[in-house]
């Protein structure tokens, strides 16, 4: 079942800039070049294009605080006291690190980006965390363990990413251990004035510009506020989480509304 959908149309100008707001249907699947491909290759395709500029991007677009996120997420994961802990979407392994704080055995980040992989193992090594973090290629929608094996599993910023997102919630519900958790963090819009506007001029004029002058790949920032205008954010994500299976299931708006964090358990 296809729960994201996207048409775009440009419908004002502002100050010289094009801004665009997007009207949902279920015609098209939001995808970062638009073209033939399943949504899961183009994702994989766009993260090894960006792969070596993907950290410094993150921070640049964030002014930092995504580290501030992480660090907010991992503590909401310490009641529970994991050992085991799984990071889907890991990219470069920034969220792996983090969950270090709450002394797990072993950290696996999961991810379909061979070069972010590769980018995150050579991390590791740096850190001499590869000895606990495991760094390996799978596909979120087909996790590579045993039904009910983890303690806790960490998402930043990829849920948006998944092709089917109820086979990948499912996954999530069928490897975590009856009550264990998953966190996960995605980027949100703002509702109030003036931040709303503020963010929108940022987020769909100067991330993409940001984008493309640093990693060359103009497709891949515009697919991020595409994505993000696209995904069920808040109250309707929760609820599809509850559908999916989960006990409990709750978010959290950061930074005014810029991300959102949600804590759901199995």
């Amino acid at each position: 079942m296809k729960l994201i959908f996207v048409s775009l149309k440009p419908i004002s100008s502002t100050g010289g800039f094009l801004l665009k707001q997007y009207k949902i249907t279920m015609s098209q699947v939001v995808k970062p070049y638009q073209q033939q491909g399943s949504k899961k290759e183009q994702v994989a395709e766009m993260f090894d294009n960006i792969a070596p500029s993907y950290d410094l991007l993150n921070r640049l677009m964030t002014m930092g605080i995504d580290i501030l996120w992480r660090k907010k997420a991992v503590r909401h994961l310490k009641k529970y006291n994991p050992k085991f802990i799984v990071d889907i979407a890991t990219g470069t392994g920034d969220f792996a690190v983090e969950a270090l704080a709450l002394k797990p055995t072993r950290v696996v980040g999961v991810d379909i980006s061979e070069e972010m992989l590769n980018i995150g193992r050579e991390k590791m090594k740096k850190k001499k965390v590869d000895d606990i973090i495991e760094m390996q290629y799978g596909d979120s929608e087909n996790l590579a363990f045993d039904d009910n094996a983890v303690d806790a599993i960490t998402v930043g910023f990829g849920v948006r990413n998944f092709e089917n997102l109820r086979k990948g919630l499912s996954e999530i519900l069928r490897v975590l251990k009856p009550g264990g958790a998953a966190v996960i963090l995605e980027p949100s819009f703002p509702t109030k004035f003036p931040l709303k506007q503020l963010f929108s001029l940022h987020f769909r004029v100067l991330t993409p510009l940001l984008g493309r002058l640093v990693s060359g790949d103009n497709a891949a920032y515009t697919y991020l506020p595409e994505s993000v205008k696209a995904f069920p954010n808040g109250k309707e994500f929760v609820d599809i989480c509850k559908e999916v299976g989960f006990k409990n299931a709750e978010y959290k708006p950061l930074t005014l509304g810029v991300c959102s964090m949600y804590i759901i358990e199995k």
